[in-house]
């Protein structure tokens, strides 16, 4: 009997999910099912919300409450937040002191820095930064470099974790000084039959052993892939390249994630300072800044032009950061996580986008545990359109195939150029949320996700209702 009433609630199990999916299939466009069916899709693993923005209710709609990971599509939330709480002008500051005396454009004495998390300390910002202190007089520095990191309180992360790839520039960790994105440039320059690794910046006391082959034939559109970029976990900070590099690519850059954000910070600093002439004689070292007025307080590029390089580019480390920028701002520094994720849901809360579902690590997308419904997400991008900042946060978004991360998607659809969308994917997961422009001049708020080891085939299936939704097919007449 307890046999015959397993079996029992099994064919019945079976029912129920059989109806599920068929009813979840219900109002789908059949081109769009059958991509998914192609691509070996379940439908129980996707969901999708279309909504024309002056409607009041979604033209499409399958699992809409279902709580599932947005991969980078969660920086339109954190994008969201920052626009609502700080505003479209914040700026942060990256604050200097000379503690000691200045004389003949020698300070006698330490330089101290103070980070407050600009995500967009790029290389030339930083020369920028140090043009500000030669014209305050300082051009030699006889002492200490103290950097003071104080405005984060995030616990140490291996940058490997996530998928083993610890000098991939997305898995970058953030930092309240932080400079070019993390990245250490290193030129690969063929001669002869070597091929040799030339830094951007000079890296002192870092070895650089290239063990790369030339190859007289390859394909230079892959020639990344054929290289294996490591550092050796003891002795000397070192970094060994090895691989194949076709010989015909002549001199190509690779950008990589080597060092934490403050030894990072610290090369380019004194790099750049010494290409201009600048010396350093100290040492650097971690310290806390005066509670004097500082001698330079270096601000960063609006808020709204750090989203268009967040979002076009679907920068980790900038959503990163910005993520506990909101922290401090709504709670006080330090920084932290918690803080982050409580200010991002209280600025959801007073717009009216629901946040049961969601559940928040770092902002970025780059997490296995972040998840949002996509009704959620639709209601978010309702929001926003109502903003009278809608201008700035729709700017930031990849226009289809033809910039940002969808430059090289849905080329040669009539989708090209009208779609803003941010694009998310990790391991099982595929995701685009924004707003399309109607072939009829209707905007629509358009959200879908995948979740599913087969997320990677959903291209097709994108497009195909990317295609319908642009087609106005506002009767549907297509729908299974």
């Amino acid at each position: 009997m307890p046999f015959a009433r397993t079996v029992s609630r099994f064919l019945a199990g079976l029912l129920i999910a059989g109806l599920a999916a068929a009813a979840g299939a219900v109002g789908l466009p059949a081109g769009f099912a059958a991509a998914l069916k192609q691509a070996g899709i379940p439908l129980d693993h996707v969901a999708v919300v279309v909504q024309p923005l002056d409607a009041t209710e979604p033209l499409l709609s399958h699992n809409a409450e279902a709580a599932l990971n947005p991969a980078s599509v969660m920086k339109l939330v954190t994008s969201f937040a920052a626009l609502n709480q700080l505003g479209p002008d914040y700026v942060w500051t990256t604050d200097v002191w000379a503690d000691g005396t200045i004389v003949d454009g020698v300070l006698n004495g330490n330089l101290v820095i103070k980070g407050h998390g600009d995500p967009g300390l790029t290389l030339e910002r930083v020369w920028l930064l140090q043009r500000e202190l030669r014209a305050r007089g300082i051009h030699h520095i006889h002492g200490n470099l103290v950097l003071d990191l104080s405005y984060f309180d995030v616990p140490p992360a291996d940058p490997g974790a996530f998928d083993g790839e610890p000098l991939a520039l997305y898995n970058a960790t953030p930092g309240a000084l932080v400079a070019n994105f993390n990245a250490t440039t290193l030129r690969l320059k063929p001669d002869g039959q070597r091929v040799d690794i030339v830094p951007d910046i000079v890296l002192p006391g870092v070895v650089l052993t290239s063990q790369l082959l030339l190859a007289d034939r390859g394909d230079c559109n892959g020639w990344r892939d054929t290289l294996t970029p490591f550092v050796p976990e003891e002795g000397r900070p070192a970094v060994v390249m090895s691989g194949r590099y076709p010989r015909g690519c002549g001199e190509q850059t690779v950008s990589l994630n080597l060092f934490g954000p403050a030894a990072t910070f610290d090369f380019i600093f004194r790099g750049l300072w010494a290409e201009a002439g600048g010396t350093l004689t100290g040492a650097t070292e971690a310290g806390t800044a005066p509670t004097s007025e500082p001698l330079l307080k270096f601000a960063s590029e609006p808020l709204t032009g750090a989203l268009i390089r967040l979002n076009k580019y679907s920068n980790n480390l900038m959503a990163r950061n910005l993520f506990l920028t909101l922290g401090a701002e709504a709670y006080g520094a330090p920084a932290t996580l918690d803080k982050g994720a409580r200010a991002v849901r209280d600025v959801l809360t007073q717009r009216s986008v629901p946040t049961r579902k969601l559940v928040l690590e770092n902002g970025a997308g780059l997490s296995r545990i972040e998840r949002i419904s996509a009704g959620a997400l639709n209601q978010l991008l309702r929001a926003a359109y109502r903003s009278p900042l809608f201008a700035e946060f729709e700017s930031a978004l990849p226009i289809a195939a033809t910039d940002g991360t969808l430059k090289r998607r849905f080329s040669g659809s009539a989708l090209t150029g009208s779609a803003h969308l941010k694009t998310g994917t990790l391991r099982d997961v595929s995701a685009l949320a924004g707003y399309v422009d109607t072939a009829t001049g209707q905007r629509v708020s358009f959200v879908m996700l995948v979740n599913h080891a087969n997320a990677n085939r959903s291209e097709p299936a994108q497009r195909a209702l990317l295609e319908w939704v642009y087609a106005a097919r506002g009767n549907r007449d297509d729908v299974r």
